[in-house]
């Protein structure tokens, strides 16, 4: 089997290319970035690719799957950059495929694709996918599956499948998360478990994570299963609320108004001190509860990280400074004290 990866630099790029190139039954990973990583396993092969400009049906000619990760969450303050790479970039990875005749189609899309649900009782993959208004990230998660679901009715011989993952965390991904959504101002060590002496307690602040290498394990079992078809929730017990999260880092629920928390959001971001705007915490108090039961009976998948495990791998990695050799990933991309991130402009350039 030749499978072909795009964004396979980033949190859960890395994880499976890394799966992939130990499974016996994948001949050939092909990882596409837009920028080559200094990073190397066996088996791998990686190659030069902008979702929006390069000739993908040429890349992906001989492929038995491309699995599409791809997706810019910086810069922030850039929406037609993000667009023509998020969806534009994504409608060109669907045409490519159908051009180059791949049979199989994986695609990650995200819980941030739900329209508003329940905190009190989990949905299945049936929900709607009509993203938070207010989050550009849930917006393009859901237009991007409304052009998915034309492609399948137009390409029905492809086989596609779409992972629905929660949070994504691990070690390694600790400092390109960092960038993403704390900037350049917070110091690592303020995120040690240890130091965290409270946590904000809302009301609907109930969410759910998954290792990055159990994201990994899904879309390996994805493409071993060719009768695996359809959209698949994908995340870890426990749900992570201000309770379990005050036992876990021994913090103290501080109870906060949703309304003057997304002030201080708004206000921070405009002023350019972290480069998340207030739709992130509308998405997250917005989202529902997910039901993963159905990527154990089809997939046979089960997580092998607890969602408050891999939540403190990725607070430990984040005060450590920890990384990968890859762009998205690597410590150094940062520059001197984080200066290559101020110059960017705190959500303004990509780093």
């Amino acid at each position: 089997m030749r499978v072909v990866i795009t964004g396979a630099t980033g949190n859960a790029g890395t994880s499976l290319v890394e799966s992939l190139a130990a499974e016996p039954e994948v001949e050939s990973v092909v990882g596409l970035a837009r920028r080559l990583p200094a990073l190397e396993i066996a088996g791998v092969t990686w190659m030069q690719a902008d979702v929006t400009t390069s000739d993908l049906a040429s890349m992906f000619a001989g492929a038995d799957a491309v699995v599409h990760l791809a997706w810019l969450i910086q810069p922030s303050r850039d929406r037609e950059t993000l667009r023509a790479v998020n969806f534009e970039g994504s409608a060109r990875v669907f045409e490519a495929v159908a051009e180059a005749g791949v049979p199989s189609l994986l695609y990650a899309s995200s819980v941030g694709a739900y329209s508003p649900g329940p905190k009190n009782r989990r949905v299945d993959e049936s929900w709607r996918t009509d993203g938070i208004e207010t989050s550009f990230y849930a917006r393009d998660k859901a237009d991007v599956e409304t052009v998915l679901d034309g492609f399948e009715r137009e390409n029905p011989d492809v086989r596609v499948v779409r992972l629905r993952p929660g949070l994504i965390f691990k070690r390694e991904a600790a400092t390109g998360i960092r960038r993403l959504f704390a900037g350049p101002f917070v110091p690592s060590p303020l995120f040690d478990p240890r130091l965290i002496r409270v946590v904000p307690d809302l009301p609907r602040l109930r969410f759910q994570a998954v290792h990055s290498r159990d994201v990994a394990e899904a879309f390996r079992l994805a493409l071993l299963r060719s009768d695996a078809r359809g959209a698949f929730n994908v995340a870890a017990e426990p749900i992570l609320d201000p309770e379990r999260l005050g036992a876990l880092l021994d913090a103290r629920p501080v109870r906060v108004s949703p309304r003057a928390l997304r002030a201080i959001v708004d206000a921070t971001w405009h002023a350019r001190l972290q480069p998340s705007p207030p739709g992130w915490l509308d998405m997250a108090l917005a989202v529902p509860l997910m039901d993963a039961g159905r990527a154990r009976e089809v997939l046979g998948w089960e997580p092998r990280h607890r969602a408050d495990d891999a939540l403190l791998e990725l607070l430990r990695g984040l005060r450590d400074g920890a990384g990968l050799e890859t762009p998205p990933l690597d410590p150094r991309a940062s520059g001197p004290i984080r200066l290559r991130e101020v110059r960017a402009g705190v959500g303004a350039r990509s780093v």
